[in-house]
């Protein structure tokens, strides 16, 4: 990894810790954050790999929201010093006591200890906002789909877990379009990797046909050399494309195919692991679910790069 660009403090002597490789994925309400890291955390396991939200630094619950001039999506709605703090505390080795905000009550509850392992995933609305955040954080990730994907996402959501109304959902969405576009969009220049799910829009797919992923892989970070495993047999699935940044740079674009058939759906997945990840070991049922019984071969896909980077991290 290359050096942070503001370097942190680390315990000495004796009893020195060491610093865990700290991973970021920032991204809007609903963009998939919970979904990528929970197949990382899973891969991982709980002795290797802690994992926080920023979202738990909330400074109201939600029955207070009313009577704010701001959404959750301001940094002032947040307790982002204590965030930035428990950011280093965690990148330099150390526990913290982690706030909580439960998504389902809309309450703060009991805080948590939050000890880190050889690796730390973080994800949330605004980890990437701030430049001592962003320090903390060895690969940083942004989740782009397009709005009309994640407004669907989020309705699905908020419906059946959190006890919101469509209409609900919707106000909110406009309620929080100036902010999302000043504080939450402004993080996808800060990122290694930019993840977009969404459906292909030169194909008419059946509406449950999986969605594709557009992943792009900036040099900021040193990148895996993906034409050593994208042998012709797999180009149906996935190629990659030298592509042009929202910045005009060039950068190294990944193109995963959701529609096609299952089966070279698992040989797209097995090249990255195998080439990458582990050769050694099989791909885990855990890579790539979107939920018990549904899996995502460019969800497994873009989790393996980043487990990859994870791993590339730490040795």
């Amino acid at each position: 990894m290359p050096e942070k660009a503001l370097r942190i403090s680390r315990a000495s002597g004796p009893g020195r810790r060491v610093r865990p490789v700290m991973l970021a994925i920032a991204g809007d309400s609903a963009a998939g954050k919970t979904t990528v890291a929970a197949g990382l955390v899973a891969t991982l396991g709980p002795d290797r790999c802690a994992f926080l939200s920023t979202d738990d630094y909330h400074r109201y619950e939600r029955a207070d929201r009313a009577g704010l001039p701001f959404t959750p999506l301001h940094p002032d709605y947040n307790y982002m010093e204590i965030m930035e703090q428990h950011l280093q505390l965690l990148a330099s080795g150390q526990p913290i006591l982690k706030p909580v905000y439960d998504h389902r009550s809309g309450r703060l509850t009991r805080p948590e200890l939050v000890e880190p392992r050889e690796f730390v995933i973080v994800d949330g609305l605004l980890p990437l906002h701030s430049k001592l955040a962003r320090a903390c954080f060895d690969v940083t990730v942004y989740l782009d789909p397009p709005e009309e994907v994640r407004r669907e996402w989020k309705i699905r959501r908020d419906t059946a877990s959190r006890g919101y109304g469509a209409g609900q959902v919707l106000a909110e969405l406009e309620r929080r379009e100036g902010e999302s576009a000043a504080y939450i969009r402004p993080q996808r220049a800060y990122a290694d990797v930019v993840v977009r799910f969404a459906p292909i829009p030169s194909r008419t797919d059946p509406p449950a046909t999986p969605l594709s992923a557009e992943v792009l892989l900036r040099p900021t970070i040193p990148q895996p050399d993906l034409g050593s495993v994208l042998h012709p047999g797999l180009s149906q699935v996935m190629h990659l494309r030298l592509a042009r940044d929202t910045d005009g740079r060039p950068v190294d674009s990944l193109h995963v195919h959701g529609y096609v058939p299952p089966e070279d759906s698992v040989a797209a997945v097995k090249a990255i692991w195998t080439g990458f990840v582990d050769a050694a070991t099989g791909v885990p049922e855990c890579l790539g679910q979107v939920e018990p019984g549904v899996h995502s071969a460019p969800l497994a896909v873009t989790q393996a790069l980043l487990l990859h980077h994870l791993l590339e991290g730490a040795r």
